[in-house]
């Protein structure tokens, strides 16, 4: 594990400046996503998660602001005006919500670690789709980022960036 890591793989202690994992798994730097939209930053920078689990939840404190029809991609605003893209899968758009869930509508106000989407990773996996999620930072709002990019995360605990 390299240095970053070893500072910030911890869990969060409820400071304000903490970005928490989205899902359970092993992070990864954005450039080792295998789609090129997401491993050359066309978005933004952040980090991806190779999921465990089904659940996602918030990253942060703030207001869902976006979320696709179909589920598999979500936005979180923070109140400093941080925007955060989070991407359930690769090429999981062609599913057309099959296999995801949300009860959240957007203008939800969230709470870090609140369940935003619950999706079904086998029925992903059986469809030939690979369930990596992406963070993506969007907007940092002129926050300088550093992101935790390897080891394990705990969806809703594990510090994955701080400003």
């Amino acid at each position: 594990m390299g240095f970053l890591g070893r500072i910030f793989n911890r869990e969060a202690d409820g400071a304000a400046n903490e970005i928490v994992a989205v899902a359970d798994g092993v992070l990864l730097p954005m450039e080792q996503v295998p789609d090129p939209v997401f491993s050359q930053k066309m978005m933004g920078d952040g980090v991806a998660i190779d999921v465990s689990g089904s659940q996602v939840v918030a990253p942060a404190d703030g207001v869902l602001s976006m979320l696709f029809p179909t589920l598999h991609a979500f936005g979180l605003t923070m109140d400093n005006g941080i925007e955060i893209l989070v991407h359930i899968g690769l090429d999981t758009v062609a599913l057309n919500g099959r296999g995801f869930a949300s009860k959240l509508k957007v203008g939800t106000p969230v709470k870090k670690g609140m369940e935003i989407v619950r999706f079904d990773r086998e029925l992903i996996l059986g469809q030939g789709y690979n369930p990596m999620t992406m963070m993506i930072f969007t907007n940092t709002n002129g926050h300088t980022m550093k992101f935790v990019t390897e080891g394990n995360a705990r969806k809703g605990r594990s510090v994955v960036a701080v400003f």
